[in-house]
């Protein structure tokens, strides 16, 4: 039920009473001055008839007062019954009377009115209708005393208040349903118009996700509820528009932590490719340069051998200038594949793990491995390349990642050495641990327990040779059964910068 319903039959409710009590109170006040005209009518005429019998005296005056009792009902066709009593102890006799009804005065109700100071008023019921009597004591002594008795028909008066109460009923039904009319207009134009404007409002916001205006332009509650509302909405969508730029705020820096990711790998896979051809362009200028040298040392030899032929000779040359051609080669395939001088800057343990894990972590979430990051308060920052540093650490976690096929843990940890002034960046994973036969050649380049195809075993001896441009070194500590953490200890930025070294440069060293 609707609060405008409840308001209506309330409304309803409270009129009923109210008219009917008002109806109940006209009525009873019209009976009242009904009553009171036939009290005065029977007063009068008790007062006439004692004034009549007292004035005379004497029996003989008894026929004149029935005679102009007689006339005086004859006049007043309301009048019913007009009797003069004498009380004489108990005895009661009626000296004079006319009546036009058939009911008679109670000898007992006489005898009361005898004996009282003041008139008695009875209601009496008979064949002619209802009527009013009034026993009127005249002057005398208590047990002697003369007492009139009039009777007025009431009939007419209980017509007229039939039809009074009927007009008020009529009434009272005309102007409640005028009434309820109103209310009803007065509602739907104060309620129910303005309560049907808010809640459209409020369903249209719902249906489109944006909230909408109140269009009410009011100067009652409903203005103020309206107010109140559009402040609301304006405070929503200066919330909401505040939102959207957070959010575009932040998709543009994600946006650019993604791309600067994405860099991030771009280059590791450069400088691991860097590394690679460095370290092989190493290898292949160490493996032919012996024996390379080793011609270019004989055919100098036989160039100053006198007993050479001079076409030997020519031959030779020949052969030698090849020799050096061919070295010049293997120096340009050299100068080529070096790596860039690293570039160092002061950088702290937890900045750099804020930059290197972005690109591990949807890896790590795919593989089921769980990330454990830990790094000591108060540690002093690093003198570092922070991109060869990221590549080591990638190198370290990918081959973490390969230890845990079946998912673990992964720790990532950052703490000050014992040793002397320098910060362990450590990588700890829950493998199977590495064996004693295979952890003495770790650090091998091209050693590896993997059976993949491509380039194997040059991860840990990038690392090294990374950890080495730094000044730094490179610890295992792993058993079978209880994982590996590979510790780098670098030098910390309060102690001496390391200098680059041009021979770490050209590719991985050995350990």
């Amino acid at each position: 039920m609707t609060i405008r319903s409840k308001l209506f039959l309330l409304t309803a409710a409270g009129l009923c009473c109210i008219l009917a009590g008002w109806g109940w109170w006209q009525v009873r006040a019209i009976n009242r001055i009904l009553e009171q005209e036939n009290v005065e009518l029977l007063n009068d005429v008790a007062r006439t008839i004692g004034e009549q019998y007292l004035h005379f005296g004497s029996d003989q005056a008894l026929a004149v007062l029935d005679s102009s009792l007689r006339d005086l009902l004859t006049q007043d066709a309301t009048l019913a019954r007009v009797d003069l009593f004498f009380v004489d102890g108990d005895g009661v006799r009626n000296l004079v009377g006319v009546s036009r009804i058939g009911t008679s005065w109670p000898t007992q109700k006489v005898r009361e009115a005898a004996r009282s100071a003041g008139s008695r008023l009875w209601e009496v019921d008979n064949d002619a209708g209802p009527a009013l009597g009034l026993l009127v004591p005249l002057e005398g002594r208590p047990d002697k005393r003369p007492v009139v008795g009039a009777m007025v028909l009431v009939g007419e008066d209980q017509r007229i208040l039939t039809q009074t109460r009927r007009l008020f009923l009529l009434s009272g039904a005309g102007l409640m349903a005028a009434l309820l009319g109103a209310f009803f207009l007065a509602t739907d134009l104060l309620i129910q118009r303005p309560l049907h404007v808010l809640l459209e409002a409020m369903e249209k916001g719902r249906l489109t996700g944006t909230p909408v205006r109140v269009p009410l332009r009011r100067r009652d509650e409903w203005g103020l509820l309206a107010d109140r509302y559009n402040r609301m909405v304006d405070e929503t969508e200066a919330a909401l528009e505040r939102n959207r730029e957070l959010t575009r705020g932040l998709e543009a820096r994600v946006h650019e932590a993604t791309l600067h990711a994405v860099q991030l790998q771009a280059r590791q896979k450069h400088l691991e490719r860097l590394s690679t051809l460095g370290f092989l362009a190493a290898q292949i200028a160490h493996d032919m340069g012996t024996p390379l040298h080793s011609i270019a040392g004989l055919t100098d030899l036989l160039l100053e051998d006198a007993s050479t032929t001079p076409e030997a000779r020519h031959k030779l040359e020949r052969i030698a200038g090849q020799a050096k051609r061919l070295d010049q080669v293997l120096q340009n395939v050299r100068r080529t594949t070096r790596l860039p001088d690293p570039s160092f800057a002061r950088i702290s343990a937890g900045r750099l793990f804020e930059e290197t894990l972005p690109l591990v972590e949807p890896a790590l979430e795919r593989a089921g491995i769980a990330l454990e990051v830990r790094v000591a308060e108060g540690l002093s920052d690093l003198f570092l390349d922070a991109y060869r540093i990221q590549t080591a650490l990638l190198n370290l976690i990918q081959n973490a990642m390969e230890a845990m096929p079946s998912g673990g843990t992964l720790t990532l940890a950052a703490f000050p050495s014992a040793s002397g002034p320098e910060v362990v960046l450590e990588v700890g994973d829950t493998g199977p641990g590495i064996p004693d036969g295979i952890l003495r050649r770790v650090f091998e380049p091209f050693f590896s327990t993997r059976v993949s195809e491509g380039v194997k075993g040059l991860g840990l001896s990038i690392v090294h040779d990374i950890v080495k441009i730094h000044g730094g070194r490179v610890e295992v500590d792993s058993a079978p059964g209880r994982g590996a953490r590979m510790r780098l200890y670098l030098p910390s930025a309060e102690g001496s910068v390391p200098a680059p070294s041009a021979s770490a440069s050209s590719g991985p060293a050995r350990p």
